[in-house]
């Protein structure tokens, strides 16, 4: 029996601006971070790669 995937555990970026407007969610899964607007949270979901991630952030 293969087991399912646990739901992610969202959490809002550090990076999101402060007026509840522009707020970002992430996620951490084993191929990367999946990254949703807050304020669509059944909206569409953007898988970016550990690598990726890497950079994106190294880059801030």
């Amino acid at each position: 029996m293969i087991a399912a995937n646990p739901a992610p555990h969202w959490f809002k970026s550090s990076y999101s601006g402060g007026s509840g407007t522009e707020c970002v969610e992430c996620a951490h899964v084993t191929h990367g971070v999946l990254i949703r607007d807050s304020k669509r949270p059944v909206g569409p979901v953007l898988s970016v790669g550990t690598d990726a991630w890497r950079h994106f952030i190294g880059a801030m």
